[in-house]
C-alpha cells in the first residue's frame, strides 16, 4: 500500500510551513522547536516530500520550503530514516523531477543530490540510469529537471563517478551529455556543457577518450546566443588550457581571437570567465609563441575597458621566527557623483576589472619589456586624457604592468611619477584611489631615488589621502602607505613625527573597515623603523589611541586580531618604551589564551552543547606575547612570574592546529631568551613535544620548534645532555633531505627565503656547542650539508654559536670531518670577520689538519680548491 497522509497531520505541517515564513523572531524560534519535536516521528519526512511533490494547489515558495526542510533533515538524520520512508522519498523525487515549476524542479534536484551524497551513489543504483533515460524525454520539463539534478551530482561527486566503485558510469554519461550540446533549448545546452566541465580538471578517462569531439562541440557553441552557454564554453577552454593544452595548440590562434571577443562580452560573467583565460595562458610555456605582437597590441587596446582595481587585503600570518641575517555609511564629507557605487561588498568581489588587471600583470611578467613598445603609445594617450574614466583606466594599466615592465619603464618614471602624485589630488575619488595603488607598485623605484625628489612629495600626498573625505580613497592610501613603509624602512625616520600625527588623526576619523587597514599601516611602520620609534614624543602620540581601542574592544570581537598584530609590532619596536603599557596587554593575552583553551576542552567533551572556539584569538594573543617578550626582554620576567603562561603554553604546543603550535614555539623561544628561569623547570615536559614537531611537512611549525630547541640549548649548556637524543636524529634527517621545502620568513616587513634546513643546521651547531660528546659521533652524517647550508649566510650571532659548536665537535671527533674537509674549509672562508677567539679555533683546526697530513699531501689537497678559496685561506689563516 502506498503511504497516504493523515489530513489533520497535513494541515499541521502546512501551518508550520506558513509560520516559518514569518519575519518575527519569536515565531521563528517556535517553528524551530516544533520542527525538532516533529523529527521524532519517522513519517514526518513523508509529509514534507508529499507537500513538495503532490500538493500542486499550494503556492510554490511553501512547497519549495518543505523540500528544503526535508533536505536539512536528510543531511542530519538520514541514517535514522526507516527504509520505507527513504524509499518513498526517493521514488517521489524521481517521479516528479519534471514538475512544471522551475523552482520545484530545482528543489527536487537539490534533494536528490543531498540523498546521493548521504548514502553514496552505490546504494541508489537506479538513480543515474533513470536520470540519464529521462534526458531523452519529449517533455522539456522532465529533460531539464533531470539535467539539473545530474549537474548537481556531477559537481558534488565527480571523483566517485570516475571510479570503479560505480562501474564507471561516465563511459555512458559523457557521450550522452555531448549529444545535448546541439539541443534546441539554451538551458539544456548550458546544463550539458556544465556537466562535462566537472570532469576536465580531474582528467576523467571517459572525457579524455572523447576529447576531440568535446573540443569540436565547444567550438560549435562558441557564438551561442545564450550567455550562460558562452560562459560555460569559456570556462571549459580555460580548464582545457591547464590540462590538455596539446589538443588546443592547433586551434590556438582562433581561440585567442575568440577570447579577446569574449573578454568584451556584453554579459560581465562571460567576460570574467574569458578574462581568466589570460591568467591561465600566462602560466603556459606556449604563451609567448601564441600571443604574437599583433595580439599583444590588441590586448593592450582592450585595457581601457577595465573599470576599478581594488587593493588586495593583507591577511594575518602566524609569527614565523626568522634569523637576523637578512570608511562605512554615515561618513561625512564630499561624495562626488562617481562614488554612488561605494558599497562595501563591491570591494571584495572578484570583478572583471580586477581580473583584467591581474591578467595584464601576469602577461607583463611573461613578455617583460617586449610588451612596453605596444603599450606606450596607448598608455600616453590614456594617462593624460581629459576624460577621467579613460585617465583612470590608464593609471590602472600603469600599475598592472609595474612588476613585469619595471626595467624599461625606468626612463619614463621621472615624468610619470610626478604626474601620478598630481593625480592623488584629482577631484574624482576613483582617480585618487587608483593613483594610490599604482604609486605603491612603483614604491621600490621611488625609494631608490634621492628622498627629496619623489619620496618626500609622495609621502606628503599619500598622508593627505589617508585623511581623504572618501572612504575608498582612505583605504587605498592606507594600503599604499603600508607598502611604501616596507620599501622605505628607516628612510622614514626623519618624517616620523609628521607620519604619526596623520595616522593618529585617522583614528578619530576612520570607521570600522578602514580602521583595520590603519592598524596594518601602524604595525608596518613599527616593523620598518624599529627602535627609532622608541622616543617619548612618538610614544605619547601613538600609544593613547591604540590603548583606547584596546579597552573598547571585547574579548570576542574579531577586530582584536589586527589590533593585537599591530601591538605586537609596536611592542617589539618600542622595547622598554612599551613598559608603561605592558601589564594590561600581557594579562589580556593570557586570558584570551586561557578562555580559548577552556572552550576547546568543553567543545571536545560535548560537541553538541558547545561551539568550537575560534583559534585565531589564541594565535594572535600568543604572537603578541612573543612581541612583548622580544621587545621587553628581561622586563617581561615579572609579568611571567605573576601568570600561569607556562602551563598554558604547554597545552598550546600540543594543539591539533598547526598555526597554534607554530605561534607557541615562537613564544617558547622568545621566553627562553627573555626569562629562562621560568622555562627551565618545564624543560623535561617541553622537549619531547618539540621533538615530535620536527616534521618539515609543516614548514613553519618545524621551523619554530627547531629554533626554540637551539635557544634552549644555549641557555641549558651541559644540562641539555639528556634531551639531545630526543631531537638530534630528526634534525640530521631534515638537513639531509634533498629538497627540504623553502619557507617564507618575515623580517622587518621584508620577505626573505630561507630553508628550514638552515635553522636545523644552526640548532645542530648549538647542540654540539653545549653537548659535543653526544653530537660529535654523528659528524660524518651531517657535516657536508651543514657546511653548504651555512656558507651562504652573513656573519651574525647565530652563525657564530653554530660554528663554535662545529669546532668543538671536530675537537672531539676529528675523524668525522676528514672525508668532507674541503666543505669545512669553504664554510670557514665564508666568514668576513669572525670574533678573535673563533678565528683562533679555525686556525687551530686548519693547521692541525695540515700538520696531520703533511706538507705534500696538503699541497695536493689544496690544489682542488677554487682560486678564491685558496686565496682567502692563505690570507686569513696562513695555510
Amino acid at each position: 500500500m502506498e503511504w497516504q497522509p493523515d489530513e489533520h497531520g497535513l494541515q499541521q505541517v502546512l501551518h508550520l510551513l506558513k509560520d516559518s515564513q514569518s519575519p518575527n523572531t519569536a515565531t521563528q524560534r517556535a517553528v524551530q522547536e516544533k520542527l525538532e519535536q516533529l523529527n521524532q516521528f519517522p513519517d514526518f519526512n513523508n509529509y514534507l516530500i508529499f507537500v513538495l511533490t503532490r500538493l500542486k494547489t499550494e503556492d510554490e515558495p511553501t512547497r519549495s520550503l518543505s523540500g528544503l526542510i526535508l533536505k536539512n533533515n536528510v543531511k542530519v538524520h538520514y541514517q535514522n530514516f526507516p527504509p520505507a520512508v527513504a524509499h518513498f522519498i526517493k521514488q517521489e523525487c524521481l517521479n516528479n523531477i519534471g514538475d512544471p515549476s522551475p523552482l520545484i524542479r530545482a528543489t527536487i534536484g537539490i534533494l536528490i543530490t543531498t540523498i546521493s551524497t548521504k548514502e553514496e551513489l552505490q546504494t541508489w543504483p537506479e538513480l543515474l540510469p533513470q536520470l540519464c533515460n529521462m534526458l531523452d524525454s519529449e517533455d522539456y520539463n522532465i529533460c531539464e529537471g533531470s539535467f539539473g539534478a545530474l549537474q548537481k551530482i556531477c559537481e558534488d561527486s565527480s571523483e566517485l563517478l570516475d571510479s570503479d566503485a560505480l562501474n564507471r558510469p561516465l563511459n555512458i554519461m559523457i557521450p550522452k551529455f555531448l549529444q545535448f550540446f546541439k539541443h534546441c533549448s539554451p538551458k539544456i545546452r548550458s546544463h550539458a556543457v556544465a556537466c562535462v566541465n566537472q570532469f576536465i580538471i580531474g582528467r576523467a578517462q571517459a572525457l579524455m577518450d572523447n576529447i576531440d569531439t568535446f573540443i569540436e562541440s565547444l567550438f560549435a557553441l562558441a557564438a551561442d546566443e545564450d550567455s550562460e552557454v558562452r560562459k560555460n564554453v569559456c570556462r571549459a577552454l580555460v580548464m582545457l588550457l591547464e590540462v590538455r593544452v596539446d589538443r588546443l595548440i592547433p586551434h590556438m590562434r582562433s581561440i585567442v581571437e575568440y577570447m579577446l571577443q569574449r573578454t568584451q562580452d556584453p554579459d560581465e560573467n562571460v567576460a570574467l570567465e574569458a578574462c581568466e583565460f589570460w591568467l591561465t595562458l600566462a602560466e603556459q610555456p606556449i604563451c609567448k609563441d601564441v600571443l604574437s605582437g599583433h595580439l599583444i597590441w590588441q590586448l593592450s587596446h582592450h585595457t581601457d575597458l577595465l573599470l576599478l582595481q581594488d587593493i588586495k587585503p593583507r591577511f594575518h600570518k602566524s609569527r614565523t621566527v626568522t634569523l637576523q641575517h637578512e570608511g562605512d555609511e554615515g561618513e561625512e564629507g564630499e561624495e562626488s557623483e562617481d562614488d554612488d557605487d561605494d558599497d562595501d561588498d563591491s570591494l571584495s568581489d572578484w570583478n572583471l576589472r580586477k581580473c583584467s588587471a591581474a591578467a595584464l600583470d601576469v602577461l607583463a611578467n611573461v613578455f617583460r619589456d617586449e610588451l612596453l613598445p605596444h603599450l606606450l603609445p596607448v598608455l600616453k594617450e590614456l594617462l593624460f586624457h581629459p576624460d577621467w574614466v579613460v585617465k583612470e583606466s590608464g593609471i590602472l594599466v600603469l600599475g598592472a604592468i609595474a612588476e613585469g615592465c619595471m626595467q624599461d619603464m625606468a626612463p619614463y618614471l621621472p615624468e610619470l611619477i610626478p604626474h601620478l602624485i598630481q593625480c592623488l589630488c584629482d577631484k574624482k575619488a576613483l582617480v585618487r584611489s587608483i593613483a594610490c595603488w599604482t604609486l605603491s607598485r612603483y614604491a621600490h623605484w621611488v625609494v631608490s631615488q634621492p628622498p627629496d625628489s619623489y619620496l618626500k612629495p609622495l609621502m606628503t600626498e599619500l598622508l593627505k589621502r589617508i585623511l581623504d573625505s572618501n572612504k575608498r580613497v582612505q583605504e587605498a592610501a592606507c594600503s599604499a602607505f603600508a607598502t611604501l613603509e616596507e620599501e622605505a624602512c628607516t628612510e622614514l625616520v626623519p618624517y616620523l613625527s609628521f607620519i604619526l600625527d596623520t595616522l593618529v588623526f585617522a583614528f578619530s576619523k576612520y570607521q570600522h573597515k578602514n580602521l583595520l587597514i590603519l592598524y596594518d599601516a601602524i604595525g608596518t611602520l613599527a616593523d620598518s623603523v624599529g627602535h627609532h620609534l622608541n622616543q617619548p614624543e612618538y610614544i605619547q602620540k601613538l600609544m593613547p589611541p591604540l590603548i583606547q581601542k584596546w579597552n573598547e574592544l571585547k574579548d570576542e570581537d574579531k577586530d582584536l586580531f589586527p589590533l593585537l598584530e599591530c601591538l605586537s609590532s609596536v611592542a617589539t619596536a618600542l622595547q622598554s618604551g612599551f613598559l608603561p603599557y605592558c601589564e594590561p596587554v600581557y594579562q589580556r593575552c593570557v586570558t584570551l589564551v586561557q578562555k580559548n583553551l577552556a572552550q576547546a576542552m568543553m567543545y571536545n567533551q560535548h560537541p553538541d552543547q558547545y561551539e568550537a572556539p575560534d583559534k585565531d584569538f589564541m594565535i594572535v594573543a600568543l604572537d603578541l606575547l612573543s612581541g612583548l617578550a622580544e621587545g621587553l626582554g628581561g622586563h617581561v620576567e615579572q609579568l611571567v612570574t605573576r601568570s600561569n603562561i607556562m602551563t598554558l603554553l604547554f597545552q598550546c604546543m600540543q594543539d591539533t592546529m598547526p598555526e597554534v603550535r607554530q605561534s607557541s614555539f615562537a613564544l617558547l623561544g622568545d621566553l627562553t631568551k627573555a626569562c629562562f628561569l621560568h622555562v627551565k623547570p618545564c624543560i623535561a615536559e617541553l622537549m619531547p613535544v618539540l621533538g615530535l614537531n620536527l616534521n618539515p611537512e609543516f614548514i613553519s611549525v618545524c621551523n619554530n620548534a627547531t629554533w626554540a630547541i637551539g635557544e634552549i640549548a644555549m641557555q641549558m649548556g651541559m644540562e641539555m645532555q639528556p634531551f639531545v637524543a630526543l631531537v638530534l636524529n630528526n634534525l640530521v634527517e631534515i638537513i639531509n633531505r634533498p629538497n627540504t621545502p623553502k619557507t617564507l620568513l618575515e623580517n622587518t616587513g621584508k620577505l626573505s627565503v630561507q630553508s628550514v634546513a638552515l635553522i636545523c643546521t644552526i640548532t645542530i651547531g648549538r647542540l654540539g656547542c653545549v653537548c659535543p660528546q653526544e653530537v660529535a659521533p654523528m659528524l660524518p652524517q651531517f657535516i657536508r650539508p651543514w657546511c653548504t647550508s651555512l656558507r651562504n649566510i652573513r656573519d651574525n650571532e647565530e652563525k657564530d654559536s653554530a660554528f663554535r659548536g662545529i669546532c668543538v665537535m671536530i675537537g672531539v671527533n676529528p675523524g668525522g670531518v676528514v672525508q668532507d674537509f674541503i666543505f669545512f674549509c669553504d664554510a670557514v672562508a665564508s666568514w668576513v670577520n669572525p670574533n678573535d677567539d673563533l678565528r683562533d679555533m679555525f686556525y687551530k683546526i686548519l693547521h692541525g689538519f695540515k700538520d696531520q697530513v703533511g706538507e705534500d699531501n696538503w699541497q695536493q689537497f689544496s690544489e682542488q680548491f677554487p682560486p678564491l678559496l685558496k686565496e682567502r685561506l692563505s690570507a686569513c689563516y696562513g695555510v
